[in-house]
């Protein structure tokens, strides 16, 4: 269970100011540990994590003795045992150990305890479980590292009982499998999520929008979605993913060409929607209104591959429709069609620095012009606005102008 000084700290400790907390709970007699996703990334080999950490502390007392120090906190979850303490400008979310005293698959009420193993036993995945002071001792309950290095993603106990605590441990299962997952998925867990799988309609759509995402975004997202998809585990909320070969290309070319994954657009070649079906997932997964936007605008137009190639024909496309909108749709047909080109690069450059042009006309010019019927002008600057795009640009003021007819 301890493995002493098993963890380099310095994976997870990039803060030294970090240390006076575990200075400050220990002079109180408590003691304070990583856990979670800290601690299993950087056994993994992994940063960039968020620090989680535990205290055997109740949130009273860990905010006394913060205020003790002058150190600030701030209540991010008193109710459920979090309080946020602010070390350098940044929120570490610090949990006091608890147990479950009542769940309903979306929300569980906890009393606090001193026992770090009942606080273990709570937390979904045994990969999860795992506890490291910031002397790299490591505590781990459930074989928690034994199971990371041979990639069984498992859960604690029961997994029928751990998943109704949580209906979305049911795609937290999914998402871990995806990114530490090695060889065949755990049989006794997967039954689980199949059985409770209408539990996900309890959920909120935010919720289960969230990790749907960061599923689509992990190295093993299409071996997942097809064995989801098998098991029929989204199908009471979402449409079946039609294209996870397209997936498949897609994500591989954006490795390749070491590009900036997208969540959405992942999404969008999965279902290849028209624009009712865009506006009912935007609809269902509630999606930001920038978000929304974006997603049915790829509905609109669909180019040719050879459009964003000639230079005239991609300039008006980025005016009309703008730089993201391109550079995504460019990604998107590539994908739909399985086609790779060896200036993906160099056309993505182009779209990104192209300088967009400015109309050089307003109402204002058209009525100098001797056109003072008002209900006339809009329909006068559209037509020259056509003209001038039509010309690559290139038409001035002036001779749009002279392009009024009286």
């Amino acid at each position: 269970m301890l493995r002493d000084k098993y963890l380099d700290m310095s994976k997870i400790i990039r803060d030294k100011k970090i240390l006076d907390l575990f200075r400050i709970v220990e002079n109180h007699g408590g003691v304070l540990r990583f856990v979670g996703g800290a601690v299993r990334d950087a056994l993994s080999g992994l940063d960039g994590f968020d620090l989680d950490l535990a205290t055997d502390l109740s949130p009273d007392e860990l905010v006394e003795i913060c205020e003790e120090n002058n150190i600030k906190t701030v209540p991010i979850g008193i109710k459920f045992g979090t309080v946020g303490v602010l070390i350098n400008g940044k929120v570490l979310e610090i949990t006091s150990l608890r147990k479950d005293v009542k769940t309903d698959g979306r929300h569980a009420e906890v009393e606090f305890t001193g026992d770090w193993e009942i606080d273990a036993s709570r937390r979904d995945l045994t990969i999860n479980a795992v506890y490291a002071d910031e002397k790299g001792n490591v505590f781990d309950y459930y074989n928690g590292i034994e199971d990371l290095e041979n990639g069984k993603i498992k859960f604690i106990g029961s997994p029928a009982v751990r998943i109704k605590e949580d209906y979305l441990r049911i795609l937290r299962f999914f998402r871990f499998y995806s990114i530490f997952g090695k060889g065949e998925i755990d049989q006794k867990s997967l039954q689980a999520c199949v059985n409770n799988k209408d539990g996900l309609k309890q959920l909120s759509l935010e919720r289960i929008r969230d990790e749907l995402f960061k599923i689509l975004m992990t190295p093993n997202v299409v071996k997942v979605l097809q064995i989801m998809k098998e098991n029929e585990i989204l199908s009471s909320i979402l449409p079946d993913p039609k294209n996870l070969d397209k997936l498949k290309f897609l994500a591989a070319l954006i490795e390749k060409y070491g590009l900036q994954p997208c969540a959405l657009r992942r999404l969008f070649v999965i279902f290849e929607p028209d624009e009712m079906l865009a506006e009912n997932l935007a609809n269902r997964l509630k999606l930001s209104k920038k978000e929304k936007q974006l997603f049915l605008s790829w509905t609109e137009y669909t180019p040719k591959l050879q459009d964003f190639s000639n230079d005239a024909d991609r300039n008006k496309m980025i005016y009309h429709y703008g730089k993201d909108f391109c550079r995504n749709k460019l990604l998107l047909q590539l994908a739909f069609e399985k086609k790779e080109i060896a200036n993906l690069n160099e056309l993505l450059n182009k779209i990104d620095t192209y300088e967009i042009p400015v109309f050089p006309l307003r109402g204002r010019d058209v009525i100098s012009a001797g056109i003072a019927e008002s209900t006339q002008i809009g329909g006068i600057l559209k037509s020259l606005e056509k003209q001038w795009v039509d010309s690559n640009f290139t038409l001035s003021a002036t001779q749009l102008l002279q392009k009024i007819v009286k």
